[in-house]
C-alpha cells in the first residue's frame, strides 16, 4: 500500500472546491425557482441551466479542483482526457434528467425518488469514471462498504437536491439550500477517495495523459465565463413571483378579450321559413281574390 495525500496542499483545494459546489448549486436553484413559474419551453430551458449550472459546477468542477489535491508520495499522476470529459457530459446529463423528471412530473414522492435515484446513482458514476480516469504506476483498489457509502450519500444527495428543486423559495432559503447541496456533494466526493486503495509497482512504465495544472487555466476560464454567463441571465430574467403575477395578468387580459368579443358580436337573425300556398290559392290567383 502507497501513503496517499487528500490534501496535499492544505485548505487550497477543499475551500474552493466547497465553493464552487454550493455556486453551482445556487445558480442551480436560481434556475429551476424560474423553472417553476414557467411552462413549456421556457420551462425546459430554465432546468436545462440549472443541470448546466448544478451538474458542471457544483459536481464535476468540484470533483476536478478536490482532485487536484490528491497526491501519491513520490510518484506522477496523469488524466485520461477522454474519460475525464465524459465524466463531465455524465454529471450534466443525469443532472439535467433528474431535473426534468421532476420538473415536468410535479412534486410527488414517487416522482422525486425516482429522479432522485437516476440523477444520484449518474453521479456517483460520474465520481467512479472521473477517478478511473486517474493514470499512475500502480493498481487503484476499493473498500466495497465505503464505496457504498459513498454511492448512498448521493442518492440522499440528488434526492434532496430535487427537492429543494420544487420547495424552496426565498433567497435566504435557496442560498441555505445550497449550502447543504454543497456538503452533501464535498462529502460523497471525500468518501469516495477515502474508499480507494493505491498500490504502486516498481519497474512500470511512467504513466501517460494530461497533467492537473493542465486542465487548470481552461476549466478556471471556462467555469468562470459560464457562471457570469449564469448570473447575467438570471439578474436579468424577472424571479418566479414575478413571472407567476405576469402570468396571472396575461391570463385576465385573454378572459377579459374574450368576454368582450362575445358581447359585442351581433346575435344571429333566426331564419324565416318560406310561406307555403294552398292549393285553392294557386289556382285562385292568390289570396283575397
Amino acid at each position: 500500500m502507497s501513503e496517499v495525500h487528500h490534501f496535499s496542499y492544505g485548505l487550497v483545494t477543499p475551500v474552493p472546491a466547497y465553493l464552487m459546489s454550493f455556486i453551482g448549486s445556487l445558480l442551480g436553484l436560481l434556475c429551476t425557482t424560474r423553472a417553476r413559474a414557467s411552462t413549456g419551453r421556457s420551462r425546459a430551458s430554465w432546468l436545462a441551466l440549472a443541470a448546466l449550472a448544478i451538474g458542471g459546477t457544483g459536481i464535476w468542477v468540484m470533483h476536478f479542483i478536490a482532485m487536484l489535491g490528491f497526491t501519491i508520495e513520490g510518484h506522477e499522476i496523469r488524466y485520461n482526457v477522454p474519460l475525464t470529459l465524459l465524466s463531465c457530459a455524465t454529471s450534466i446529463v443525469v443532472v439535467a434528467i433528474g431535473l426534468f423528471i421532476v420538473g415536468f412530473g410535479g412534486p410527488r414522492a414517487p416522482v422525486i425518488i425516482t429522479g432522485g435515484v437516476i440523477m444520484g446513482a449518474g453521479v456517483a458514476s460520474m465520481h467512479y469514471t472521473g477517478m478511473t480516469a486517474m493514470n499512475m504506476s500502480g493498481h487503484i483498489g476499493y473498500r466495497p462498504a465505503v464505496v457504498a457509502l459513498s454511492v448512498l450519500i448521493a442518492l440522499v444527495a440528488a434526492t434532496a437536491a430535487l427537492w429543494f428543486s420544487i420547495r424552496v423559495k426565498g433567497m435566504w432559503a435557496t442560498t441555505g439550500a445550497a449550502a447543504i447541496m454543497g456538503v452533501a456533494v464535498t462529502g460523497m466526493h471525500y468518501t469516495g477517495m477515502a474508499a480507494m486503495q493505491i498500490t504502486m509497482h516498481a519497474g512500470m512504465p511512467e504513466p501517460t495523459g494530461a497533467r492537473p495544472v493542465d486542465f487548470l487555466l481552461p476549466l478556471m476560464g471556462g467555469v468562470g465565463g459560464v457562471s457570469i454567463i449564469l448570473l447575467i441571465i438570471i439578474a436579468m430574467a424577472p424571479s418566479e413571483e414575478e413571472i407567476r403575477v405576469e402570468a396571472a395578468m396575461q391570463e385576465r387580459i385573454r378572459s377579459r378579450r374574450q368576454a368582450e368579443a362575445r358581447s359585442t358580436t351581433p346575435p344571429a337573425e333566426p331564419a324565416v321559413p318560406p310561406q307555403s300556398r294552398s292549393a285553392g290559392e294557386w289556382f285562385d290567383g292568390g289570396p283575397g281574390r
